[in-house]
């Protein structure tokens, strides 16, 4: 088997509003826009595209998929995403890792999590 996981597509309403977040969320930047889609590319080696599509229907329910995102400041970077947009919905932890669940502009959960 020869797969490797190089882009994760977020469904929204609005791309490019979209991409404002995340861009500035995730050092990205866009590398491919249309009205339909946006694709945005890390500043930095590895890091994994991130697409927001549009779709004319509107987030109904919790995601069934989600970003996860790790950081050695969890704290730093929740109140960083809170001041670009996000909403801060929950903390969970076990096991010696910490993670807090968040809301990009649009409802799209994600979660930024980090060892204690």
């Amino acid at each position: 088997m020869n797969l490797d996981i190089v882009m994760v597509t977020i469904d929204c309403a609005s791309p490019r509003t979209l991409a404002e977040f995340w861009t500035q969320a995730l050092d990205a930047s866009v590398a491919y826009e249309s009205d339909e889609f946006v694709m945005l590319a890390a500043n930095r080696e590895g890091g994994v595209r991130v697409a927001l599509q549009r779709v004319p229907e509107p987030r109904a329910g919790k995601n069934r998929a989600h970003l996860d995102l790790d950081t050695t400041d969890r704290k730093a970077e929740v109140r960083r995403l809170v001041e670009l947009g996000a909403t801060e919905l929950a903390e969970n932890s076990m096991q010696g890792f910490t993670w807090t669940v968040l809301a990009d502009p649009e409802g799209n959960e994600f979660c930024v999590g980090s060892e204690h």
